[in-house]
């Protein structure tokens, strides 16, 4: 396996365990259609909770959050909606959250984004 992959599965672990620390029980991990991938789907009281988690282990490109992108963002959103229509729990709301992960010296920094679009 390769080091990156290996480094985006441990920022996806700790992004889940980061949510359910905070009282936010995960629904779903790495949630797949043909429109795409959802990393992380939560639940926030009755809000559901879409999160992209990106991990990075350095800044040459930028941060890890700046590595998501509107595009992206906007995508999360309409796969939110092709997770809902596949489930029988209703929510009040959907949100879009981002967890950035940045790797120093071997210790993570999280940054948790909520309602980035």
């Amino acid at each position: 396996m390769a080091a990156k992959d290996e480094l985006g599965r441990q920022g996806e672990r700790l992004a889940a365990d980061f949510l359910r620390s905070r009282g936010m029980p995960v629904l779903a991990r790495n949630w797949r259609c043909k429109e795409g991938e959802i990393d992380i789907v939560a639940r926030d009281g009755r809000a559901l909770v879409v999160v992209e988690v990106k991990t990075r282990s350095g800044r040459s490109h930028g941060t890890a959050y700046e590595a998501v992108g509107h595009a992206k963002l906007l995508r999360l959103r309409s796969l939110a909606a092709r997770w809902l229509a596949g489930q029988q729990e209703r929510f009040d709301s959907v949100r879009v959250d981002v967890i950035a992960l940045e790797r120093f010296a071997g210790d993570f920094a999280i940054r948790h984004e909520r309602g980035v679009i």
